[in-house]
């Protein structure tokens, strides 16, 4: 049997066209604009009009057909540009549960023409880019529960281009879908969070290197010091090893791999981590620099942060591996 533990051609020329357009739309200036409360509504209707919306529906419901593959590939390039919108849970969780649910609600044909898009409630009922979506998807239960037009409060957060609410009260009237395509919605979720983690470590990463060779000291670039160059590539390291380990998770969601689970949160965790150690090694390399929030690193950290705290964590993620390997 081989195994890939990289893009295939077609794959990879998907990403690229997805990295080109978001690094022309989707500068550090527009997620900038988002903390001010701009909703970057061109980029979403760009984004639709690629196709992303609907990449991972069916192409007999009126989507791409990708799989999970392509949509990891995909969501590593939002997570590198910090995209400030629910790209994520709207491309790669809601479209296809809604359109294997047998799109309870109606709301499919709105998600794949744009019109729509997706927040997933948090069982705190926090929802990240509910103040920027038209539907909010709760998958905590035992059913689907889908929301529209709910009272909700803006809450502050630590990455404020999330546009993050709070519901002012507990969903009702959940949908019966099958438990297995809920199960695997939830991976899916867990899993495009992996991918954008180890983008934004990439970012990350990137900027450091681009800051300590324009970097004097002594006069000598900052990236010359040794301290420097282990502590970078450490963590290079980490995101390195993190990316392959997104891969397997998403084709074993789209294969329906009996390893999905243990997968999923083993490429949550190794992303998770590896994006924690990229910001403190950013930050330590940036100096005083890093700290200040004119400084486009504290864009990305945040994102990096916000987005490792929600769901279950990496402990929860832990435990399933540990259950899954007998441990």
């Amino acid at each position: 049997m081989t195994v890939r533990f990289a893009l295939t051609t077609d794959q990879a020329a998907l990403r690229d066209a997805a990295r080109d357009l978001l690094a022309t739309h989707c500068p550090p200036g527009t997620v900038r604009e988002a903390w001010d409360g701009k909703p970057a509504d061109g980029l979403w209707r760009r984004l639709a009009d690629l196709g992303l919306t609907g990449a991972a529906v069916p192409e007999e419901l009126g989507g791409l057909g990708l799989s999970d593959v392509e949509m990891a590939a995909v969501l590593v390039e939002v997570g590198y540009a910090a995209v400030p919108l629910p790209v994520a849970e709207t491309a790669a969780v809601a479209a296809p549960l809604l359109a294997a649910a047998g799109d309870p609600g109606g709301h499919l044909a709105g998600v794949l023409g744009g019109a729509t898009r997706v927040a997933l409630a948090g069982r705190t009922r926090l929802v990240p880019y509910g103040g920027r979506a038209e539907l909010v998807l709760d998958l905590a239960g035992p059913g689907l529960a889908a929301l529209a037009d709910l009272p909700a409060e803006p809450v502050p957060a630590i990455d404020g281009s999330r546009a993050l609410v709070r519901l002012a009260e507990a969903p009702g009237g959940a949908f019966e879908v099958d438990a297995g395509a809920l199960a695997l919605a939830r991976d899916r979720a867990a899993l495009a969070v992996a991918a954008q983690l180890v983008g934004l470590g990439r970012r990350m990463l990137d900027l450091t290197v681009a800051y300590v060779r324009e970097r004097h000291q002594f006069g000598v670039p900052v990236g010359g010091f040794q301290a420097v160059k282990h502590r970078l590539a450490d963590a290079t390291l980490e995101v390195e090893f993190a990316e392959p380990a997104v891969l397997q998770a998403a084709w074993a969601a789209a294969t329906g791999a009996p390893t999905r689970a243990r997968d999923v949160s083993t490429a949550y965790v190794l992303a998770a981590e590896a994006a924690a150690g990229a910001a403190r090694a950013a930050i330590q390399c940036h100096g005083a620099m890093g700290y200040t929030v004119e400084y486009d690193l504290h864009l990305y950290a945040k994102r990096a942060w916000a987005l490792a705290a929600d769901g279950d964590g990496v402990d929860a993620h832990l435990a399933r591996v540990a259950d899954a390997i007998g441990v």
